[in-house]
């Protein structure tokens, strides 16, 4: 079910942003075998899956500072367990990680505006960008972006805008003209942010920061994606 706050004319749309982890990909096996992976490797004990999936979003040097316990971890023990983390999941980011079902329909229905010009898609990941990019295309989901930024593609990570702006700037549109779709409160204020309209997605990683940052619009399912670009939906708010 598609639950609308405030609409948008998706006719106006120019740019869409994607988070990956939780929005395109399901790769929740993948980051929790390669932070438990970490915590063993120095000697601490490892945790849930749901725990470490709730961590995720931040970027890889918070995910594994939490998992070790937060802030008050000396920063040596988070360089150590962050160092083995990202040469771990470097070898084992594809061993389940897939693409959610409905998300390549929808990108493709996404992609096809009806004013015969296509909309420009890109990623805006706070994972690292070597993984991300090779996520992306080893999943066969190079072709619908025209460019997947990570985590360490710029000096902020989201919320901050600065990837989005540059991505705006790269495409020549305005705000307006652009949406952003993520699974958790990060992408939703990045949007607002960066003054981007704001997609939210109930199926991924941590869906229960929605309710505190919730976003234009929310959907249950990849399929609705392609639902919420449907000029002929009505857009009352719900």
């Amino acid at each position: 079910m598609i639950r609308t706050r405030r609409a948008f004319d998706p006719r106006s749309i120019k740019l869409v942003i994607f988070d990956l982890d939780g929005t395109l990909i399901d790769s929740r096996l993948d980051l929790v075998h390669s932070v438990n992976a970490a915590l063993r490797h120095i000697g601490r004990p490892g945790l849930p899956d749901d725990v470490i999936a709730s961590y995720v979003g931040d970027g890889a040097p918070i995910l594994i500072q939490r998992a070790l316990g937060g802030e008050t971890v000396d920063d040596a023990v988070v360089r150590q367990g962050l160092q083995f983390f990202l040469s771990y999941y470097r070898e084992h980011k594809l061993d389940h990680t897939t693409v959610y079902e409905g998300v390549q329909e929808s990108l493709e229905a996404i992609q096809h505006a009806s004013n015969g010009v296509p909309r420009k898609m890109a990623v805006l990941s706070n994972k690292p960008v070597v993984p991300s990019r090779a996520i992306v295309e080893a999943l066969g989901l190079g072709q619908f972006f025209i460019q997947i930024y990570g985590g360490n593609s710029f000096a902020t990570k989201k919320p901050d805008p600065e990837g989005a702006r540059k991505l705006l700037e790269e495409v020549g549109v305005r705000p307006e003209e652009a949406v952003i779709v993520g699974d958790s409160h990060v992408d939703v204020e990045t949007g607002r942010n960066a003054g981007l309209w704001t997609i939210g997605v109930n199926y991924g990683f941590a869906p229960h920061t929605l309710l505190d940052e919730p976003p234009d619009v929310l959907i249950e399912t990849p399929r609705e994606l392609a639902e919420v670009f449907n000029e002929e939906r009505p857009k009352e708010a719900g």
